[in-house]
């Protein structure tokens, strides 16, 4: 067993030899009351702002007051083309081709769009299968779709539970239920990465088993882009949705993001809700009667978008570019794979992790159960927020968090478990 000094030797001397630690530099770190800098692991909830953000919005603050209206044609990024300037970091992020992405509106708008056009109940194939452990605004979402169609949801929604008793999902289960209810299947809705325990599904698979059963399927991606590496144009996902402001560092409410397959690039009679933004772009200004839409995922877009909503996604995916996918994987895999030894030596027996093992089914967060009466468990997470260590707590003992490898450092992820190993065993020094 290694001892904490151990750990953290080798934890200073792990964030000596990363090649990415000045993009943690180019971040905003919070503090905490006594002006030191916060220990922040909540980039599954909310991603830290980069600096540039400020910069960038200035400039468009800057342009509204100088050219106004003019602004969407003139200025250095033109207001009315501005979505398009995000395409290309969200393909590459997605694995998708540019025209099977597009910036718009909020995850949940975009799920309900995706719905409005891929949910198509027909004869015996109505249901839609979703976890039951699935985050709250899915399953509203598809429930309310279900009911908009003169189904009942409660008949209708499959709700897949887990296959174990921390809530994992076994991937041939997957598959098998899919394969059992393929015959009133219309339509699959799965996380990339679980929201509780931060379990990455194989998507690959599973998308594979919906198509061989003439299912379509969908993900919803808000804590999978950004953290873990996508495939969707190769996996041939029919759709995915996700928010910008987990680890694409866009703020709260930031402009989500969407993927259509290239499949339905032209398929003009795909049921779908319209607006003017998604109207073919030569003759959107000629305020056409007919609408007549865009190929490609820009043909969903209702409205023209919130530039200040996707000004800081712009400074976010410079930083990706700038540091590259693969790189940050790696980060990613030796940060979890240091906090699991920390926690497996110091805590073992006080804390469980609940997120996989296998590096290629979790990213960036760990979900850890406190071995504890629930009350307990929640005094010590709110001990270590008023210590400024920055997590977040769900039901009834679990404390998720995520070294983000942007930002995040081996130092804190030792620091981190230190003061939680100091509130478990009281009497515990920090080494």
């Amino acid at each position: 067993m290694s001892t904490p000094r151990d750990a953290r030797e080798h934890a200073q001397q792990l964030d000596r030899s990363d090649a990415l630690a000045p993009l943690r530099a180019e971040f905003c770190l919070p503090s905490r009351k006594d002006g030191s800098t916060a220990v922040y692991l909540c980039g599954h909830s909310l991603g830290l702002q980069p600096k540039r953000a400020g910069v960038l919005l200035q400039e468009e603050l800057a342009a509204w007051a100088t050219l106004g209206v003019e602004a969407h044609f003139e200025g250095p990024r033109p207001w009315v083309s501005y979505h398009e300037l995000l395409t290309p970091g969200l393909a590459r992020l997605a694995g998708a081709a540019n025209t099977e992405v597009v910036a718009m509106n909020s995850l949940t708008v975009n799920l309900h769009l995706m719905l409005a056009s891929f949910y198509r109940p027909q004869d015996r194939r109505t249901r839609i299968l979703i976890e039951k452990s699935a985050f709250p605004s899915d399953r509203y979402a598809v429930r309310s779709h279900i009911a908009q169609r003169g189904l009942n949801p409660q008949a209708t929604v499959l709700e897949m539970e887990a296959h174990d008793a921390d809530g994992l999902f076994d991937t041939e289960r997957v598959c098998e239920t899919i394969e059992r209810h393929a015959a009133e299947l219309a339509l699959i809705l799965l996380p990339g990465v679980q929201y509780l325990t931060g379990q990455c599904l194989d998507m690959r698979t599973i998308a594979e088993c919906a198509r061989r059963c003439g299912c379509v399927i969908g993900f919803d991606l808000a804590h999978a882009i950004g953290n873990v590496p996508l495939a969707l144009h190769d996996w041939n996902v029919d759709f995915a949705v996700w928010c910008s402001y987990k680890y694409l560092n866009a703020g709260p409410g930031a402009i989500g993001g969407c993927f259509v397959h290239e499949r339905y690039a032209r398929a003009f009679d795909v049921p779908r809700f319209a607006g003017w933004w998604g109207h073919d772009k030569s003759s959107r200004f000629a305020m056409p009667d007919r609408f007549e839409p865009l190929e490609g995922a820009e043909g969903w877009q209702l409205s023209n978008p919130s530039i200040f909503a996707c000004t800081p996604l712009l400074a976010s995916l410079e930083l990706f570019e700038r540091a590259g996918m693969q790189a940050l994987r790696a980060k990613s895999i030796a940060l979890t794979g240091y906090l699991e030894q920390v926690l497996s030596d110091q805590l073992r027996g006080i804390v469980t992790v609940l997120t996989p093992r296998a590096v290629d089914a979790r990213g960036a967060q760990m979900s850890l159960r406190i071995e504890r009466p629930a009350r307990e468990a929640r005094a010590l997470h709110e001990q270590l927020t008023r210590q400024g260590y920055i997590c977040d707590w769900r039901e009834p003992n679990v404390i998720r968090i995520a070294p983000v490898p942007l930002y995040n450092t081996f130092s804190e992820v030792w620091e981190f478990v230190q003061a939680l190993r100091a509130l478990c065993t009281p009497g515990t020094s920090q080494s």
